[in-house]
C-alpha cells in the first residue's frame, strides 16, 4: 500500500494548520520542512499530534555524527515518525543517527535532491557524474549496509533500487506531479502512477494538492490514481 505524504511548505504554521483542518480525515500524513518548522518550531509539529496526524519531519541533518544524534533523539521525542539525514554525512554520521532513533523514528538517508540535475552535481562535487543513477545508488547501498530505514529518492531511481534493497527498506519519493502540472523548480520528476510501478512506499507530494483551488478534491484525485495503479500491479 503506497502511502501519500501532504507537504506542509507553508509560510506559516497558522496556514500550515489551517490547511490540516481544512483537509480533515482525508489527509492522514504531513511532512513538515526545514521553512515550517524553522518559523513554527516544534509546536506545528505538536499541533499535528493533537490532530492524531502522522508526521514525517524532514530536516535533511547534515552535521557531526554527536550533533545529529542529538537532533535525532529530539525528533523522536516530538512522537514523528520519519525523520530525515542527508546520506552524504557519511558513515559515521548515519550511524550515530540510528542508534540514537534506537527505533522509536524511522531515519531515512536524503541521496541525491530531485532538484538537482547533473552539471548541478559536478560543479558542486567537482568531478564527472556519468549517471545520478549511480551516485544515488552509492548513497542507498551506503544507508541500507550502516542500517538505517531507507532513502528519499526520485522515481527515476526508486525502480532501480527497489529490485537491489529488501522490502523492508523504505523508498521515499518526492518530486511527484500528475500529469501536466508544473514542474515548478523539480528536475527530476513523475507521475503517482510511475510512482507506484517504481515501488515507492511514500509519494511526497506538495503544490499539487496544497496550491490547489480545492485541495480535498486534488489529494482524492491523485488517491484514485494510486489505487489504479496498485490494482493493476496486482
Amino acid at each position: 500500500m503506497t502511502d501519500i505524504i501532504i507537504a506542509l511548505d507553508s509560510p506559516s504554521a497558522d496556514d500550515a494548520l489551517a490547511l490540516v483542518d481544512r483537509l480533515g480525515p482525508a489527509g492522514s500524513w504531513y511532512k513538515v520542512g526545514l521553512e515550517l518548522f524553522t518559523r513554527g518550531g516544534p509546536g506545528v509539529v505538536e499541533e499535528l499530534g493533537r490532530r492524531d496526524k502522522r508526521v514525517f519531519l524532514d530536516l535533511k541533518l547534515h552535521d557531526i555524527p554527536n550533533t545529529v544524534a542529538g537532533a535525532v533523539r529530539a525528533a523522536a521525542a516530538l512522537d514523528v515518525e520519519l525523520l530525515t539525514v542527508h546520506g552524504s554525512g557519511g558513515r559515521r554520521m548515519l550511524e550515530a543517527a540510528r542508534e540514537a532513533a534506537n527505533d522509536a523514528v524511522k531515519v531515512l538517508a536524503v541521496t541525491v535532491l530531485t532538484a538537482l540535475s547533473p552539471s548541478d552535481l559536478e560543479a558542486t562535487w567537482g568531478r564527472e557524474i556519468v549517471s545520478i543513477r549511480d551516485e544515488v545508488g552509492r548513497l542507498a547501498a551506503l544507508a541500507s549496509d550502516v542500517g538505517v530505514d531507507g532513502v528519499v529518492a526520485s522515481v527515476l531511481e526508486a525502480s532501480w533500487l527497489r529490485g537491489s534493497v529488501t522490502e523492508e527498506f523504505l523508498l521515499v519519493t518526492p518530486g511527484i506531479r500528475p500529469a501536466g502540472e508544473d514542474r515548478a523548480d523539480q528536475r527530476r520528476v513523475a507521475t503517482p502512477t510511475d510512482a507506484v510501478k517504481a515501488g515507492s512506499d511514500y509519494l511526497v507530494i506538495g503544490r499539487p494538492i496544497t496550491q490547489a483551488e480545492d485541495p480535498g478534491a486534488a489529494l482524492e484525485t491523485i488517491r484514485a490514481e494510486v489505487a489504479a495503479a496498485e490494482a493493476k500491479a496486482v
